[in-house]
């Protein structure tokens, strides 16, 4: 196992085209609704969407909040609040908390809709911009809106080729953009966290790395799920200590689920590899169970 401490850097060709296309389409969108990972709401926000979106109303989903630990979300929720923004918890797959959506739009947009009313323009539909960083369920999103019946997509002017409005029932139309990251994560712990729920893809990545990680930073907080999911105990397992060289509690814990998994290869050495990929795909699935990676007290700046 590598140690990939070093930041971890994404630089997707087609970021500085997609951040062009939003800027030129913001004209077109009467709000911005921005999806989040519940499980990391601060580090799943692109850093660049304050100063893209600037003064433009902006609804923020926290998203898959079905795997995300209920306390650390309504902190979260909580949190945003006293800074001004409107914040729901929902998850696209259960619908939970998605027929909320349109009544808060409304609300966050009433001064606008009056103004609409008062012109003649009763039932203009509402446009929104969706965007998110990749794998925080944008299009579940916009397919648990449109509901059983599909959603009608057709090209309109001044809509760069290739983006599409999808027009649902209720006066709403919405702009879906690509998932996009930023050109440089500046603090490593918010690499780390995009890499665990693969906003960043593992082809990149050191999979038994990332998971010793992973372990180490839910053991800290929930150790009783690592023990309900894997059925090992880890109070045992010392910390880190200033002279380690990577994560070596991580890997003691890694190294035991696969023991008890069985995953072993010729001469009964534990295949790693096998159960660090495991392990990351039971958490972002929300097989682990409910745990969330970073409270508003974590927040740098």
């Amino acid at each position: 196992m590598s140690d990939n401490s070093a930041n971890i850097q994404w630089f997707p060709g087609h970021m500085a085209k997609t951040r062009r296309i939003m800027q030129s389409n913001l004209k077109l969108v009467d709000a911005v609704v921005e999806i989040t990972d519940a499980r990391i709401p601060y580090s799943s926000r692109n850093p660049e969407m304050d100063r893209l979106v600037g003064s433009k109303p902006r609804l923020l989903l926290l998203n898959k909040a079905d795997s995300a630990d209920e306390t650390v979300t309504s902190m979260w929720l909580d949190w945003y609040k006293r800074q001004g923004i409107t914040a729901i918890a929902t998850d696209c797959r259960s619908g939970k908390n998605v027929g909320r959506f349109q009544a808060a739009l409304k609300e966050l947009l009433k001064d606008k809709i009056s103004q609409w009313e008062a012109h003649g323009m009763t039932g203009r539909p509402i446009r929104l911009m969706i965007v998110g960083i990749p794998n925080v369920g944008k299009s579940s999103f916009i397919n648990r809106l449109a509901g059983s019946k599909r959603a009608r997509v057709e090209d309109r002017p001044g809509v760069t080729r290739g983006k599409q409005w999808v027009s649902l029932e209720g006066d709403m139309e919405l702009l879906d953009m690509p998932g996009v990251l930023w050109p440089k994560f500046e603090d490593k712990r918010v690499g780390e966290m995009l890499a665990f729920t693969g906003a960043v893809k593992d082809d990149i990545m050191d999979m038994e790395y990332l998971a010793c990680r992973f372990l180490e930073l839910m053991n800290a907080e929930y150790p009783q799920l690592i023990t309900e999911r894997y059925g090992i105990v880890t109070d045992d397992i010392p910390e880190n200590d200033e002279d380690s060289i990577g994560c070596v509690q991580g890997f003691e814990i890694l190294e035991r689920i696969g023991r008890k998994r069985g995953f072993l290869i010729s001469g009964g050495e534990i295949n790693t590899e096998r159960t660090a990929i495991t392990v990351l795909d039971e958490f972002r699935s929300g097989k682990i169970g409910r745990l969330s990676l970073e409270k508003p007290g974590d927040i740098k700046r």
